[in-house]
């Protein structure tokens, strides 16, 4: 049912906002050079690796600076970046993780592997379920870049201080997971979209 749901309304999606797609395809092209789409790998269901569609927000030469977290105002945003990050434009292109599978609407967000690699006991329970676009902890840390601000580390900020909260928040969903929850997060989502 979850799935037949996820494939219907990411194809829907697809087709209604490919007009806004290319418009956001053409605003990055003019912003900045670089491919369109930043692709992160993840780790999905059953630790299978995949990757994330995201739009491009970063300087095309980010890629290689190896720091997974990033504070709000980060140098490494393009001016265009830091609006479609504001407003989690950025995350739309996951639509197409969900179309093939990879990904569904609502689920525990899916981590890379440096991350991955540090659950342990119940934390890898995580990866029974499809990762998701949103979910208990994406919407509790939206604003999570202006959370890092300041620090002289975000990466160590965020393993001490965010995921522990996280994960919590991600094993609650993977416990009590019904339609009806999925229903209620994507309203509260759609809420912080249009705020």
């Amino acid at each position: 049912m979850k799935r037949v749901f996820d494939f219907t309304a990411s194809f829907i999606l697809l087709i209604t906002l490919a007009p806004i797609f290319l418009f956001i395809a053409f605003l990055i092209r003019m912003d900045s050079t670089g491919p369109i789409f930043y692709l992160s790998e993840r780790v999905g269901l059953k630790g299978k690796r995949f990757h994330m569609f995201k739009f491009r927000t970063m300087v095309d030469s980010a890629e290689g600076a190896r720091i997974y977290s990033t504070v709000a105002g980060d140098r490494r945003l393009t001016r265009l970046g830091s609006i479609l990050r504001q407003h989690n434009i950025d995350e739309l292109p996951q639509l197409f993780n969900v179309l093939k599978g990879e990904m569904s609407i609502v689920g525990p967000r899916p981590e890379v592997p440096y991350f991955v690699d540090m659950f342990v006991g119940e934390e890898k329970k995580i990866l029974t379920v499809n990762p998701g676009m949103t979910d208990f902890a994406s919407i509790k840390f939206n604003n999570e870049a202006e959370l890092l601000v300041g620090s002289s580390d975000p990466d160590k900020t965020y393993l001490d201080k965010i995921r522990p909260e996280k994960l919590r928040l991600q094993l609650k969903y993977v416990e009590e997971q019904s339609l009806l929850l999925d229903v209620k997060l994507i309203l509260n989502t759609l809420k912080l979209f249009f705020r």
